[in-house]
Parts: structure tokens; C-alpha cells; sequence
């Protein structure tokens, strides 16, 4: 490679540190599935969390992001929640939370938001 095209390579975007979620997240594995996400929080940027493999969940899974959420932004930290499966929707929208998770289609929450003016 030339000098010249060395230095028209753009440098590497910094990507979100990232924490893939397990198949199972219930209220029994959520202790255990936090402690890996304290140890994948960046020092800066922020957390991302793939939950594409997320087949088997409760409100423990809703618990567990919420609580990954509030170590990331207490960190100064973003929070992104990638490949969200319906079923995680769907819990997070029964709850109210769905847009603090980064999930659309909260109509609960904008409900809310609407009527209080």
C-alpha cells in the first residue's frame, strides 16, 4: 500500500462495547447475567447489548436491562439495546419501559406523556 492510500484509510469508528444476552434470563439468572454486563461496561461510549438470543425470559430480563441502563448512564455511559425479540417488546411495553430500553412503539408511555401535558 502507498503512502498516499495509507493515509486516506479513515481510522476505525469506536464502536460500542458490547454484551450479548444469554437464552435465558429469568428472575433466577439475572444476578448472575448482571455481573457480566458490570464487567463489559466501557470505559467510554457505550454499553451495547445484543439480545438476539434471548428466547426464554421474565421480569427479571426487564429488571436486569433497567438496572444495565442505570450503570451505563451513571457512567456517563450510552445505553443501546440491539435485536430486540418480540416477546422482550412486548414485556417491556406491558411495563412502561419500552422507551427508557430504547424500544419503539411505547404507546403506554406516550399515552402518559400526552395526557400530562
Amino acid at each position: 500500500m502507498s503512502a498516499t492510500a495509507r493515509d486516506e484509510v479513515a481510522p476505525p469508528a469506536v464502536a460500542p462495547a458490547g454484551f450479548a444476552l444469554p437464552a435465558t434470563v429469568t428472575m433466577d439468572e439475572a444476578a448472575a447475567v448482571l455481573r457480566g454486563v458490570e464487567r463489559a461496561l466501557p470505559a467510554s461510549g457505550a454499553l451495547r447489548i445484543d439480545a438476539s438470543a434471548l428466547a426464554v425470559l421474565d421480569t427479571g430480563a426487564i429488571a436486569l436491562l433497567l438496572q444495565a441502563r442505570r450503570l451505563a448512564t451513571s457512567r456517563g455511559l450510552g445505553f443501546e439495546l440491539a435485536e430486540v425479540p418480540d416477546k422482550l417488546a412486548a414485556l417491556a411495553r406491558l411495563y412502561g419501559v419500552a422507551t427508557l430500553l430504547g424500544i419503539a412503539g411505547d404507546d403506554k408511555a406516550a399515552s402518559r406523556a400526552a395526557a400530562a401535558g
